[in-house]
């Protein structure tokens, strides 16, 4: 019973953790996100029936309108450098797991965290400052406009009419 109910509270804290404090609680991407939590870990995979963590990427981009390569370390090669006292959520966050450069890829949602799909957990959120990930991390690249983020970040139109 114990751990069941570990479980469960483990896997609701998972899901308000995503959208809890984030830049994008309620946007496209945090939608897109939240919907994908719990797929399980299928290699190549690009989809909802299963995703690898550069598939897992590709899919959420895909449907905030912005095309990424199928490889962590093609994603690697796009977009802009930055600092992780610069990291802002949709920005993505690369991790060297095998020893042969990079190899792993996430998206940052905010407070220390990273969705992406992992190859024993599935898509979850994880923590930078998780010893795992602080000695295997690369770098983080944004991808996104300042115009793509703030249009992914909204929850809702403007309406600049209203009298």
């Amino acid at each position: 019973m114990k751990k069941k109910l570990a479980s469960a509270l483990l896997s609701f804290s998972i899901i308000l953790t995503i959208g809890a404090g984030s830049a994008f609680a309620d946007s496209k991407m945090d939608q897109v996100i939240d919907k994908a939590i719990g797929t399980k870990y299928v290699s190549g995979g690009v989809s909802t029936n299963g995703f690898d963590c550069s598939g897992f990427t590709m899919y959420v981009f895909d449907k905030i309108g912005i095309n990424l390569p199928h490889q962590s370390g093609s994603q690697y090669q796009m977009g802009t450098a930055i600092s992780l006292d610069n990291i802002r959520p949709g920005d993505l966050v690369f991790f060297n797991t095998s020893g042969n450069g990079v190899s792993h890829v996430g998206i940052y949602v905010g407070e220390g965290k990273f969705a992406h799909a992992s190859s024993k957990r599935g898509v979850t959120v994880s923590s930078l400052n998780d010893s795992y990930y602080v000695n295997r991390y690369v770098g983080a690249k944004r991808i996104m406009s300042t115009d793509a983020y703030q249009n992914v970040a909204s929850d809702s139109q403007d309406n600049d009419d209203v009298q």
